[in-house]
């Protein structure tokens, strides 16, 4: 799997609060809480970013509570992907859950600029910065993760071995 999309750049230890604040959790509605995706650290994050788009953050995306609707309003907003140097375990299970796609690499967000164009590909592990031509190497996907993610996660991952 290949995902190729503009870059949206975040630090450190951004929680699930800053991807969807709590005050939004009063619905399960997709489509609302992709209204409100990334508004805790940037309020005009959906006014700015384009669906088909990739965050690219420091290590730690995720950290905070175990709450589902953070992943899920990344990918319902319309994030293609989300590579961080690392993720809080819980975002990173439930991101998979659902069908986001995310993939560590090692001090990426040092690495790239805002808005450059990235190319990743999941069975290899290569991260390409398109704007720079510049390759960064990631730990491939095994084949069931990969089957995970196009199949939109582990509930319809399930249904289809059932």
């Amino acid at each position: 799997m290949t995902i190729r999309g503009q870059i949206y750049k975040f630090g450190d230890d951004v929680n699930t609060d800053d991807i969807i604040p709590a005050r939004f959790l009063n619905t399960s509605d997709p489509e609302e809480l992709a209204g409100h995706c990334m508004e805790g650290i940037d309020p005009a994050f959906t006014k700015r970013a384009k669906a088909g788009g990739i965050i690219v953050a420091g290590k730690n995306f995720g950290c905070g509570s175990s709450r589902e609707h953070a992943p899920l309003s990344i990918k319902t907003f319309g994030i293609s992907a989300v590579v961080a140097t690392s993720f809080a375990r819980i975002f990173y299970r439930n991101s998979l859950n659902i069908g986001l796609p995310i993939i560590e690499c090692p001090d990426i967000a040092a690495k790239i600029s805002e808005r450059d164009e990235m190319e990743i590909d999941f069975e290899k592990g290569i991260i390409k910065d398109l704007t720079t031509d510049k390759t960064y190497p990631a730990k491939p996907w095994p084949e069931f993760m990969q089957r995970l993610i196009e199949v939109g996660g582990l509930m319809n991952y399930v249904r289809g071995k059932l």
